[in-house]
């Protein structure tokens, strides 16, 4: 299966015939994972137009070097700095001249000599227009500078010629794509991961809450996704900004999280409970803040739902992973939290030492056994976590 799960693709399209090709090279990128942004010159538009390519690839089309909706006006930067790899499809014979002279004078020539991304060039032109030595030569001096090629290919031609100069078939283009990447051990997956604390109020100005501060929910999502993964942050309130490519979903009271989770969860293949979701919330909310009339004051709490207890007793449920954050007993306790909630794996750490910290130390259990990994920085935690976790749940 073609996967190309989070990857950035700037696709340049150039004014040739092929260019109709385009289309169908867009689908399919974006079928497999791909996020698509597409540039055209303006020779481009007479072949295709930019609104067909907007509607494929779901993002606005860039046309013009100077962008007043763009960050400082530098569209080119902002696009340079974007892609995981820029690839110019059809790639005539005059936008290879003009990359191979390093000109910058329309919005896709200025990105690609901003850009630190590889470029690819699918070329596509008149089998006489290949085999001139002008061409020859520029393809030489493009492929010294790095410029990868993806074709042409040979066969009949939109002038009737026969010969090589064809572009390559948009899945021959796609498929040259996803092998210059490393598939991620979680391409195509939908993980969704609970993170932070959650509130309960108890009256307008004040709640109960705990110190969960979200890093290693956040450091578990940014690598979900940097191993391929399309992930589904439901977080608690949080200090922490949102993870690149993450979907994240703001809750504040353990209700809410309990209701983003089970909307969540009808598509995913993986479910990791990280948040400290409070056990109990007051009976009553007052209306007005509570005065200090007294030198005692009792609050009745009741239960809130046990999130990942109640989201392992689907019929259809995901790869069930819990955290216990424990202060005492941490085996024991981890085990018999396994068995309680009918989880497929459970990441036991000591919550004195781990809340606020950027480090942790965790012990994976499951009905295979326990194993303890070392102390580490929490992005560091979570790729090894989330490497055993897709080694469990496949």
């Amino acid at each position: 299966m073609l996967s190309l799960s989070n990857k950035r693709i700037l696709l340049g399209i150039t004014g040739g015939i092929a260019a109709y090709k385009c289309a169908e090279l867009t689908r399919l990128f974006a079928k497999a994972g791909a996020d698509v942004r597409v540039v055209m010159t303006k020779a481009a538009a007479e072949f295709v137009t930019p609104l067909t390519m907007q509607a494929l690839s779901g993002n606005r089309v860039h046309t013009d070097l100077l962008d007043v909706e763009a960050e400082a006006g530098m569209g080119h930067i902002e696009l340079a700095r974007w892609a995981d790899l820029i690839l110019i499809a059809p790639a005539t014979a005059n936008s290879m001249a003009r990359l191979a002279n390093g000109q910058a004078d329309d919005l896709l020539t200025t990105l690609v000599l901003a850009a630190s991304a590889p470029v690819a060039l699918a070329p596509a032109m008149n089998q006489g227009m290949w085999a001139d030595q002008s061409t020859q030569a520029n393809l030489a001096t493009l492929q010294q500078l790095g410029f990868l090629m993806f074709g042409p290919a040979a066969g009949e031609q939109a002038c009737g010629d026969v010969g090589l100069g064809r572009m390559l078939e948009p899945l021959e283009i796609a498929k040259a794509c996803a092998n210059l990447f490393q598939a991620g051990h979680l391409a195509g997956k939908h993980v969704v991961i609970t993170g932070g604390p959650t509130r309960e109020a108890l009256d307008p100005v004040r709640f109960l809450t705990n110190h969960s501060s979200g890093k290693m929910a956040y450091a578990l999502a940014q690598e979900a996704h940097s191993a391929g993964a399309r992930v589904t942050l439901i977080s608690g309130p949080v200090n922490l900004s949102k993870p690149d490519g993450v979907t994240r979903i703001d809750v504040t009271t353990a209700s809410e999280m309990f209701t983003a989770s089970l909307a969540a969860v009808d598509d995913a293949d993986i479910f990791i409970g990280v948040a400290a979701v409070a056990d109990y919330r007051p009976a009553k909310v007052e209306t007005k803040k509570i005065k200090k009339n007294s030198d005692q004051l009792e609050i009745a709490l009741i239960k809130n739902p046990d999130i990942i207890s109640e989201i392992s007793k689907l019929p259809k449920r995901p790869f069930m992973v819990g955290f216990a954050a424990e202060t005492e007993h941490l085996i024991a306790n981890g085990t018999a939290k396994l068995e309680k909630k009918n989880l497929d794996l459970l990441f036991a750490n000591n919550a004195v030492e781990t809340f606020n910290s950027d480090f942790i130390q965790v012990t994976a259990i499951s009905k295979q056994g326990c194993q303890e990994f070392p102390v580490s920085n929490k992005n560091v935690a979570a790729r090894s976590m989330l490497s055993l976790i897709s080694e469990r749940s496949t």
